[in-house]
Parts: structure tokens; C-alpha cells; sequence
């Protein structure tokens, strides 16, 4: 006869794993998806990259953002050009 045992999961194990779990959907670029929105990432197009910019005026990571790695460069340089050109600024205004 087999005896079955059964393991306690301990409480902190359970919060880590409810943690990784958490973390499993992954955000989708919204550059893969509709190719179209490519030509907006243009610096002299600073509505659309104010949406890239925090509140203080820090670019966004691209893990809360959901971009890619290529297309966050692209945003990284055209908002740092802007930035230059006085169209977005460097940090919090007012």
C-alpha cells in the first residue's frame, strides 16, 4: 500500500506564485498590430507622443507601455528630438 502525502503549500509560496501568474498576459505593441500607426511616430507629432510621456514628463518603460523594443527606440528618439526642438518638454509644466 502506497500512502499518498500531500504537501502544504506554505503561504509565502502561495503569494509568489499568485505574483507569476499575474504577470502571464503580456501586452500586445499596438505597432504590430495596426502597421498604420508606424508613420505617426514623427517628432513634429507631439500629441501622439505626449502619450508616451508620464506626467513629469519621463518617457514611458516599455513594459507599462506595452512597445516593443524597436518601437520604443523610435518613440525614445522622437520624443528626445522634440524635446530639442521645444515641442515637448523636459519636464513637469506648471
Amino acid at each position: 500500500m502506497v500512502k499518498k502525502i500531500k504537501l502544504r503549500m506554505n503561504s509565502i509560496l502561495l503569494k509568489k506564485k499568485a505574483r507569476r501568474a499575474s504577470f502571464s498576459s503580456s501586452k500586445q505593441c499596438r505597432f504590430k498590430e495596426n502597421p498604420e500607426l508606424v508613420s505617426e511616430i514623427n517628432y513634429k507629432n507631439a500629441d501622439f507622443l505626449k502619450q508616451f510621456l508620464t506626467e513629469r514628463g519621463k518617457i514611458l518603460p516599455a513594459r507599462i507601455s506595452g512597445t516593443s523594443n524597436l518601437y520604443q527606440r523610435l518613440i525614445s528618439r522622437e520624443i528626445k528630438k522634440a524635446r530639442s526642438m521645444a515641442l515637448l518638454p523636459y519636464t513637469r509644466v506648471g
